[in-house]
Parts: C-alpha cells; sequence; structure tokens
C-alpha cells in the first residue's frame, strides 16, 4: 500500500478528472464563501456521496481560497473495520482521479511515535476489492481544486472512537502541530435513518456542541445518544487539538438532510460542516511584552534548569492548572532562558502525599514552557486514571516535573540498567509502557521487577521485554517540585 488506490471513485464522486473537476467547481460557483473574522486552521466536512452532501461540504472547503498550508492532517472514522486507536496511514500517498496525494512522512512519523494509542498501521485505509473506506478519501478532491498541488497530507482513520482514544488524538495533534502551517479536517456525518423530524433534533444537538467549540459536551452528547455523528470521535479531537493550538472560535457553515435530494422524509441522514478560526499564535493566553522570569544564559540547552528556571516551571504548571480549574486567564511571561529548550517531560500531581496524576510525552516539540503548561493541565484534567483535581485540593497539591534524556537502546539487562538512574520505556506491537526513574526506587524494584513493571504498565505479560521484538529503552530524568 505505497499509493492507497480510489475505493468510492464513480460511485461517491465521478471517476474521470475532468467530470470530477467540473463537478467540484460548480459546487464551489453555487455557495457563498462565509466571512471569517480570521484565518481557517480547521474544518469539519460531510462524507457521503458528492450528491447528497457535496454542496455542505464546498460551504467548508471555499473557505480555504487563496490559502496556502504546508500539510493538512484529516481524520476519519472507520466505517468498514473495527481496531482500537487511531491509525496513522504509513505509505506515500492517496491516490484520487486527479492525483496522488503525497504523505508528509515526517510529520506522520512524529505523529505516530507520541502515544500508542496512535499509530501507523494501514487499518481503515484499504482500498481493496469489497467495499474500501470513504470517509476519507471524498474530501481529497476538494482539496486538491482548492489548494494544488501546494500541500502534503497525513491521513488518520479513528477505530474505536472511544473518549480516551479521542483525547489521545487530541493531545498528539496538538503537540505535533502548534506553531506549524497546518490545516485540521474532521470527516463525519450526522444521524442515519430516523426521520427527519427525529434527526434534526439529534443533529442539533450535535450542532450545539460544535457551536459552543465544546469537545467534552460533544463527547458527552455522543455517550448519552442524545447525538449521532459516525465522525464524532474525529471532530472532537480535532476540535481539541485546535483549541490547544489556540484557535479561539468555531463556526458552523451550513447542515442539512439527504431529504433534500431524495425526498424521503422517513429515513434520512445528516450533514453539517464547519470551521475553526485562528486568530493569533497561542500560549496559554497572550504574552505580554516585558520579558520577565529567568535572564538568558549562554550555556549548554542539554543542562540541568537552575534554581530560578525550575521555579518557573513549577510557576508555569501550577498557573496553568488554576487557570483552567478557576475559569481565569493566565498570562504566561516571556522566559528567555527556556523559550529554545525542547524537551520530553511529565508532570507528577500529588495531593496529601498521594499521587493524582501523571502525564507527560517522551519526545518535545514544542517549547519547554508549552509543554510544562499542557503537560500539567492534562496531569490535572485528564488522567483516565484519577479524577480531576478539584479546587479544594488545589492548596494540598504538589507538583513534580520529571525532564527526560533521549532514549537509549538496552542491549543487556543486566548490566545496562541503573535502579535509581535510569526510567525504562517498552515497546511491543501497538503496546508501549513508561516507568519513571523514582517508579524503581519508591517501590525497591530490581532491575528485573522494573523490566516486568514497566511490561504491565504497557498492558503485556510481565515477561514480554525477553521477547525478539520487543524494545527495551533506557532514559535518566532530572526531577524537581514543590515542597509541602
Amino acid at each position: 500500500m505505497d499509493v492507497r488506490r480510489p475505493a468510492v471513485a464513480g460511485t461517491f464522486y465521478p471517476a474521470n478528472p475532468v467530470e470530477l473537476t467540473k463537478t467540484i467547481a460548480q459546487m464551489f460557483a453555487e455557495v457563498e464563501k462565509v466571512s471569517l473574522s480570521g484565518r481557517p486552521i480547521g474544518l469539519v466536512a460531510p462524507h457521503a456521496g458528492y450528491l447528497y452532501s457535496g454542496k455542505i461540504a464546498a460551504r467548508a472547503f471555499k473557505l480555504l481560497e487563496g490559502e496556502e498550508f504546508d500539510s493538512v492532517v484529516l481524520v476519519s472514522p472507520s466505517h468498514t473495520v473495527f481496531f482500537k486507536g487511531s491509525a496513522v496511514f504509513p505509505g506515500e500517498g492517496y491516490q484520487t482521479p486527479i492525483g496522488v496525494v503525497e504523505s508528509d512522512k515526517e510529520l506522520a512519523t512524529r505523529i505516530a511515535s507520541i502515544h500508542p494509542a496512535v499509530y501507523f498501521s494501514s487499518m481503515g485505509h484499504a482500498s481493496g476489492s469489497t467495499r474500501g473506506e470513504h470517509a476519507l478519501e471524498v474530501q481529497l478532491p476538494f482539496l486538491q481544486i482548492v489548494l494544488g498541488a501546494t500541500f502534503k497530507m497525513v491521513a488518520i482513520v479513528m477505530g474505536d472512537q472511544e473518549p480516551d482514544s479521542i483525547r489521545a488524538l487530541g493531545e498528539v495533534l496538538a503537540g505535533t502541530l502548534k506553531d506549524s502551517n497546518t490545516l485540521l479536517i474532521a470527516s463525519t456525518d450526522l444521524s442515519h435513518f430516523h426521520t427527519e423530524k427525529a434527526a434534526r433534533k439529534l443533529d442539533f444537538a450535535i450542532q450545539s456542541a460544535i457551536e459552543k467549540y465544546d469537545p467534552e459536551l460533544l463527547i458527552d452528547t455522543l455517550e448519552s445518544g442524545k447525538g449521532e455523528a459516525c465522525g464524532g470521535g474525529p471532530v472532537a479531537a480535532v476540535m481539541m487539538a485546535a483549541r490547544r493550538m489556540g484557535a479561539a472560535e468555531m463556526k458552523f457553515l451550513e447542515y442539512g438532510t439527504s431529504a433534500a435530494v431524495t425526498g424521503d422524509f422517513d429515513e434520512v441522514v445528516g450533514y453539517l460542516s464547519a470551521a475553526i478560526v485562528q486568530q493569533g499564535t497561542h500560549r496559554v493566553g497572550p504574552r505580554p511584552k516585558a520579558e520577565l522570569g529567568a535572564t538568558a544564559a549562554k550555556r549548554d540547552k542539554n543542562d540541568p534548569p537552575n534554581e530560578d528556571e525550575q521555579r518557573s516551571l513549577l510557576t508555569i504548571a501550577r498557573e496553568s492548572i488554576g487557570s483552567k480549574l478557576f475559569k481565569h486567564r493566565y498570562d504566561m511571561p516571556l522566559y528567555p532562558s527556556l523559550e529554545d529548550r525542547k524537551q520530553g517531560l511529565f508532570v507528577t500531581l500529588k495531593v496529601d502525599g498521594e499521587q493524582r496524576g501523571c502525564v507527560g510525552r517522551i519526545q518535545a516539540r514544542e517549547p519547554l514552557t508549552d509543554s510544562v503548561a499542557s503537560m500539567a493541565q492534562a496531569a490535572a484534567f485528564d488522567d483516565p486514571r484519577f479524577t480531576e483535581i478539584a479546587p479544594e485540593e488545589f492548596e494540598r497539591m504538589t507538583i513534580e516535573i520529571s525532564l527526560l534524556s533521549r532514549l537509549e537502546r538496552v542491549k543487556d539487562f543486566e548490566r545496562d540498567i541503573v535502579i535509581g538512574r535510569d526510567g525504562l520505556l517498552v515497546k511491543l506491537d501497538m503496546h508501549s509502557g513508561l516507568l519513571l526513574p523514582q517508579v524503581a526506587t519508591d517501590h525497591g524494584y530490581t532491575a528485573e521487577q522494573f523490566l516486568e513493571q514497566t511490561c504491565l504498565k504497557a498492558g503485556l505479560p510481565k515477561n514480554a521485554y525477553k521477547d525478539r521484538y520487543a524494545e527495551v529503552y533506557k532514559f535518566t530524568a532530572f526531577v524537581f517540585g514543590e515542597k509541602k
């Protein structure tokens, strides 16, 4: 599957390139370009046959006229096969009758290397002799016409659409795409085969969550059955990513049902389009011009942060949590000595000495200050093992930050691992687990026990590290935290 062949050309849209181009051009001519307050960096578009939902999709894609993007990340649901997590297409590109849309292999690799729920796989991308997945494919001809050949893409198909998978993809996309010239697209239709009246009630619940730009409300709406959307997970993940990237507004564009074409009001399918608007660069609130915090020093970026920088990073973590918890804006000052530093890290939260959250990234693609802010919020509110930090716990909460070194492959399990110095990462198939160095010290593990516990953390048998295909890495961590 170096190049993924079209699966629905000739059924969902014309297979003849000339006819396809004319069809899309005609749809663009028939819809007005909506005025936005900023630049579109995200779209929600339907994926039915062009006869049914093409004009509603065109309303979204028309906003891209005159725009240029280095990459487009498309996220669609899977209609043909069930699998866990989100599958990033590993091939060279997707072909349509108009030509091949080339994969952005570098960006795809970054996206697929952060979280075990987002990984390289052809699952959900197959075009096959039987029915192939259409939800992502039908978006591409619109992009080829409106953007030309000036972009590459990352194609992602979401399998299970569980809340954890949605949040994982949203976090990964936010971390890899921040400050990049990238367009996000979520592919979805709405309710299926209800009466027109029932469909509009269900679809309005989805529309309301989109208009409120509230991905958690969208997830709750889907989970409760108050609304239906086959690509609700992709939409929520894109919303989460865009919000963390600083896009402040989401604009509903158009809604309709299949009844407008078929005349059948007894069993309809709902369609919707929307846009996410970027008005400026987001860094946990706009930064003031004054340069505050630690002064810049000419020293190796890999040196541990000094005491002033440690205090600054802990302040960022606490203020970012407080801003979300108490709903106030946090204007992060500039920290010149930390601005160019990028490093993997974990933020650990404890309340009254008991762990209440621990989230991080093995590799960072954004400034250390931004990573600390986003990981602190994730540890406080998104760690599925714990309930969210409550307002009454805030003052009793302590924060610990672990800055990670580069990963180093473990070759000799007995000699290469030093308890108290090394953390471990175990990968096997789609499973991945990481434990920080202090975990082994806190529990008195031997090297063998530490390896076993890391495997269990990955959801693997405890001796899976011995598997010939297992990958075991070690790293060190510079750990600092608040004192209570």
